[in-house]
């Protein structure tokens, strides 16, 4: 489970007898690289096997330096990218790295197997009942300075930092090159000897979704490394993205499966130890002999000890046309290795085309409604038939029949499924309805939901600011709404938010209250049968009255709007009418019931405040509290 924050539970869903298995292939894994493993468990494969084990760290001496498919393309496009430096050596991936080919090796190498807490400068583990929770030491909620680029590939945005070459190739040596308690495992942090080492991992995000009948599915390749000290970031993005086994095996290289692949190559490297470096080091030009970008993005420096954007965390990639993007992030924050992955995606998008930049997706709506005091199946929504008979089929053994009419869910009994006729009022706080000729009741109750027989559901909730209870009910069928791809910032848990805060409720104040209602009943009242400027539209259906059944309340905002549709006369009558004088109709539409008929001035009223009419709008005795969204605000 991922949650909102980019650190935290890490969830432990392994027997003890998988994790069992786990800890001896770790140790066979360590012990096969030369390195020293957990001895006081799943030691005993390790011995038997301890001569071939042998054998094989002699032939990988003898052999030369050879790398996954993966890893190779990874340094084709490192010697190409850094060969106009003409370096004395090139920086060179790690080629004996622990490959954690296995889900859930990097969670069980992140502490001790006896141990329950482990700490280290950027990085403290737990382990806890139900799994594992990492914290790291920085929580970072800001990009600010942080997206850092190579020059020499593509081209570098205006609004990221253009990095010189030669410090990238620095900075890029300098990763494959940390300091050695970096390297040592969490794992082994209780042996004499500890397990100094590299953890990389092979994932393949999808980048384009299959299609049924239209298109293959297709992903991309990430190599992921990290100093042993770091593996937490990769238990964290395999929960994501998935683990994708060991690179050297065949069955594993990208490029043997061209149809499924996207031709993209990325590689992200943990490097925290980066943020000491400074940027005379670093090759860097003085200030004086810096360009005007350099100096703007502080790719130069004027003391020998400024460090290398001021010593804060930061991400460097390098990137071009051929399909391979290399990433050090300087920083242990979860956040940034899962964004950086989906940089990659992005990136292979485009160069893929006909794909969606970075995500889009989207979320199963259910809209729902206010209904006041009152709830009445047939003009609060359409029935087309259904029944309770058709309830109790569908739910038959898991719903329980009462002799009333009514049913009770045996899972969550505070579920109650009402018959078809059944009507909710607030008034006396009972759901009506009649079983067999006989008229029956139930009681409304708090944290109970209605269900009526088309699934559209109904419960009591408090107003925030007064209080007042009124029936809020749920649609039955949701609407599917798209959330288009953005790039990072571009707001998509912004909409996921409540604006409640920025919602500001206050009674509604009437100048006038007889004139007022006066005019409102003069435009409920009127005739609109003949605004339309097309005169073969006038007198047709839209010539129903404000307070129809069929005429919902966004097709009476509709009707006193302006529109190019309506003539003249119609459209500058409608100008004439005061905003207030609208917002009054919508609001008698809002509250009104067709058992009212003409009689629906007698609902509101003010109160004779020293013996003159008050200005607070009340309904049915209560005050009438407006909604207002607050946009901006005044200097003044």
């Amino acid at each position: 489970m991922v949650t909102k924050r980019d650190f935290g539970l890490r969830l432990n869903r392994t027997s003890p007898h998988e994790r069992a298995r786990l800890i001896s292939y770790i140790n066979l894994k360590l012990a096969s690289l030369g390195l020293p493993y957990y001895s006081k468990d799943g030691t005993a494969f390790v011995q038997l096997a301890s001569d071939m084990l042998e054998s094989i760290r002699q032939k990988d001496r003898m052999l030369p330096r050879i790398l996954p498919p993966a890893d190779q393309r990874i340094q084709d496009f490192i010697d190409r990218f850094l060969a106009d430096l003409g370096l004395a050596a090139v920086p060179r991936l790690p080629a004996n790295t622990l490959v954690l080919d296995r889900y859930g090796m990097a969670r069980e190498l992140s502490l001790p197997p006896n141990g329950h807490k482990h700490i280290s400068p950027t990085l403290t583990s737990y382990r806890v009942r139900n799994g594992v929770l990492h914290n790291p030491a920085s929580d970072r909620r800001t990009t600010e300075g942080v997206f850092h680029i190579a020059e020499g590939g593509l081209p570098v945005p205006a609004d990221k930092k253009a990095v010189p070459k030669l410090a990238f190739a620095r900075l890029l040596e300098a990763a494959l090159n940390p300091p050695p308690e970096m390297l040592e495992l969490p794992y082994t942090a209780g042996e004499a000897d500890k397990a100094r080492t590299f953890v990389s991992v092979l994932l393949r995000p999808i980048v384009r979704p299959e299609v049924p009948g239209y298109c293959e599915e297709r992903s991309m390749e990430v190599r992921f490394f990290a100093p042993g000290s770091l593996t937490a970031n990769i238990d964290f993005v395999e929960s994501i993205f998935g683990n994708s086994g060991d690179p050297f095996i065949p069955e594993n290289d990208a490029s043997i499966d061209p149809v499924h692949w996207t031709g993209t190559t990325g590689c992200i490297i943990l490097a925290t130890h980066l943020v000491n470096m400074t940027k005379k080091e670093l090759g860097l030009p003085h200030w004086d002999q810096a360009t005007e970008r350099q100096r703007r993005d502080g790719m130069c420096w004027r003391d020998p000890t400024e460090k290398y954007n001021d010593g804060k965390a930061f991400k460097v990639c390098a990137r071009d046309e051929s399909g391979v993007i290399l990433t050090i992030i300087a920083d242990n924050y979860f956040g940034y290795s899962k964004k950086e992955i989906k940089s990659h995606i992005s990136y292979s998008a485009n160069l893929l085309g006909l794909v969606e930049e970075e995500h889009a997706g989207g979320a199963l709506v259910f809209p729902s409604y206010n209904h006041g005091t009152r709830f009445v199946p047939d003009t609060n929504l359409k029935s087309r038939g259904h029944s309770m008979q058709d309830v109790y089929r569908l739910l038959q053994g898991r719903i329980e029949m009462r002799p009333e009419g009514y049913a009770v869910d045996l899972t969550f009994p505070s579920i109650i499924y009402l018959p078809e006729d059944a009507y909710i009022s607030l008034e006396d706080q009972m759901a009506h309805w009649v079983n067999e000729g006989r008229p029956e009741s139930l009681r409304v109750l708090p944290d109970h939901i209605y269900v009526h027989p088309t699934g559209y559901r109904v419960h009591m909730e408090r107003h925030p600011v007064s209080g007042a209870w009124r029936l809020i009910g749920t649609t039955a069928e949701g609407l599917v709404c798209h959330k288009p791809c953005t790039v990072s910032g571009g707001g998509k848990s912004e909409i996921a938010k409540s604006i409640e805060d920025a919602i500001v409720y206050m009674p509604i104040i009437i100048a006038d209250f007889e004139r007022d209602m006066a005019q409102v009943r003069e435009i409920i009242e009127k005739d609109y049968g003949n605004r339309f400027r097309d005169e073969a539209e006038n007198h047709g259906k839209d010539a129903r009255s404000v307070l129809s059944p069929k005429r919902s309340l966004g097709s009476v905002i509709k009707l006193l709007s302006p529109s190019p549709a309506y003539n003249d006369e119609y459209n500058q009558w409608l100008k004439s009418i005061p905003e207030r004088i609208k917002s009054l109709v919508f609001l008698v539409k809002r509250f009104y019931r067709p058992d009212w008929g003409d009689d629906w001035q007698s609902h509101f009223s003010v109160d004779a405040v020293n013996g003159t009419t008050g200005n607070i709008l009340k309904f049915e005795g209560r005050p009438v509290l407006g909604a207002y969204l607050r946009v901006g605000k005044n200097e003044h």
